[in-house]
């Protein structure tokens, strides 16, 4: 009998193996190539990447694999990333980071060599963002004068932000943080821990701290079906040293996505109240519920699978 992270992750890579045509911006369906397209795009090869780690990556994510493939050497790709100005260098350093080995990365480096190199530097970021920058221009193996992890975590969200009260929260159902506070800490986790794959460099106080912290956060978004930040929270917690099923608010959450996903293996929007109607058009329902498939998927293929030594 499969597990329930078993489950998740075979259903979540289904629908999302049935789906590829709604990642690729150039595919017949499409109606034009889109920024948010290239966005989504981006998400499925993060997939790829952390899925090419196990000694037996699923093969369910071959046909996914080949479409990274094919648009990272797709000279029209890069330039959609110019949709939103405001992301455009962030998105073309991911873009290059998550590049699949063995490509002609003639285009990875035509987009390198467009980045502002203030992009690369410190000044005018927060300590989130400096994390986020070095994570990804690391793997990338661009210069940079980001400072050390070491200097970033004490001003990290995950030691940084203090979890309010249900009486002093600012949000109507009592939330410990704020949407974009919570979204900050789930990514800082991935970052320092290169999802999944190294320690986050904490411990003592500041490790017990965000222990808490994500264990307050997941326990909100069970109760309220938050479903997107339920899946980043425990895989936040596996990064940050716990088995999330050993905790009670980890094997909640676990649940409540096993709750949430459909017989087709979608996981149907952000959460309850933001989930896709089922009879949606595709390109709609795609749209709602491919980001919380996809980090499902993540979430359980990390979780279940060994700690590097």
């Amino acid at each position: 009998m499969s597990s329930p992270l078993e489950r998740l992750s075979a259903g979540a890579l289904g629908w999302l193996g049935g789906n590829l045509d709604h990642f690729d911006p150039f595919s017949a369906s499409a109606r034009s190539a889109t920024h948010g397209q290239a966005k989504a795009a981006l998400e499925l090869a993060l997939l790829c990447h952390c899925a090419a780690r196990p000694a037996d990556p699923p093969e369910a994510l071959d046909e996914a694999g080949a479409l990274v493939r094919k648009l990272w050497q797709d000279p029209d790709f890069p330039p959609l990333f110019a949709g939103v100005p405001k992301y455009a260098s962030t998105y073309g350093l991911v873009y290059a980071a998550l590049a699949p080995d063995g490509i002609d990365d003639t285009q990875v480096r035509a987009t390198l060599a467009r980045l502002d190199p203030g992009f690369l530097a410190p000044r005018g970021k927060s300590p989130y963002q400096r994390i986020e920058i070095r994570h990804y221009a690391d793997k990338a193996d661009v210069r940079h004068t980001i400072e050390p992890y070491a200097e970033l975590l004490p001003h990290s969200p995950l030691v940084a932000f203090r979890a309010a009260e249900p009486r002093d929260a600012t949000s109507g159902d009592g939330a410990p943080l704020t949407a974009p506070q919570a979204y900050a800490v789930t990514h800082t986790a991935f970052y320092l821990g290169d999802f999944g794959r190294t320690a986050p460099g904490l411990d003592g106080e500041a490790l017990a701290h965000a222990r808490d912290l994500v264990d307050r956060l997941l326990r909100h978004c069970v109760e309220h079906d938050r479903w997107d930040l339920a899946a980043e929270l425990v895989l936040a917690q596996f990064i940050l040293g716990s088995e999330p099923l050993d905790t009670s608010s980890g094997a909640a959450a676990v649940e409540c996505l096993v709750r949430a996903q459909r017989p087709d293996g979608s996981v149907p929007g952000r959460s309850a109240a933001l989930a896709a109607h089922p009879s949606a058009p595709g390109a709609e329902f795609f749209r709602k519920a491919y980001h919380t498939t996809l980090v499902t998927a993540l979430m359980a293929l990390i979780v279940s699978s060994p700690r590097p030594s």
